[in-house]
């Protein structure tokens, strides 16, 4: 039976590999992964999300990316593509600091979609979660009105769910959104909840 051997890249070839053209990859303990591409719910969703966190964070130290930031968690020795980070972090934002990833994100959001969903809630929250700067960690469904917090505590993470008519709060940057506004222009169904009524 003949193996095949993966060839492990360094961080700095990964990192020159990603600013030529092309699709883009993540990293993970020297192999890298293609991206797969998003749909226009995807993209809208994403794009919602970001208007609004830009509007808010426009004037403060923070800032917010869409789509093309990586986040290097060191300890994974991995560089992720979430679809929105934040962070507020002056290694991050000062003029001589990495201009394609950061370091200390305060805030990420993933949109998921049936071929990431289970690389997101589990490989990639796992990853994040070692971040000491993260503060939340959002995903959204692409298939249904329904949004998930991940907010750290003094007592590690506590969990927050909101479905359409609500809104959910970023506290992390003094921002609420409502679902309204993040599946704006979407035909993203509200989520059905049914009741057992006493008998």
């Amino acid at each position: 039976m003949v193996s095949a051997q993966l060839a492990c890249l360094s961080e700095a070839e990964y990192l020159a590999g990603e600013e030529l053209p092309g699709p883009r990859h993540e990293y993970i303990g020297g192999q890298i992964f293609a991206m797969a591409g998003a749909t226009k719910t995807h993209g809208t969703i994403a794009g919602n999300i970001f208007f609004a966190l830009r509007a808010h964070l426009r004037g403060t130290p923070c800032r917010a990316w869409i789509a093309d930031m990586k986040v290097n968690v060191a300890t994974a020795n991995a560089y992720y593509y979430p679809d929105l980070v934040a962070t507020c972090a002056d290694e991050d934002l000062r003029r001589d600091s990495p201009q394609s990833f950061v370091t200390t994100p305060k805030m990420i959001v993933e949109v998921l979609s049936p071929s990431t969903e289970k690389i997101d809630r589990r490989e990639k929250w796992l990853a994040y979660r070692q971040l000491d700067s993260l503060q939340e960690y959002m995903l959204v469904d692409q298939e249904r009105q329904w949004v998930e917090v991940f907010r750290r505590n003094e007592t590690g993470w506590m969990q927050e769910i909101a479905m359409a008519g609500e809104a959910i709060t970023l506290s992390s940057l003094g921002v609420s959104l409502t679902l309204s506004d993040i599946y704006e222009d979407t035909d993203v169904p509200a989520v059905s909840v049914q009741t057992d009524e006493a008998d």
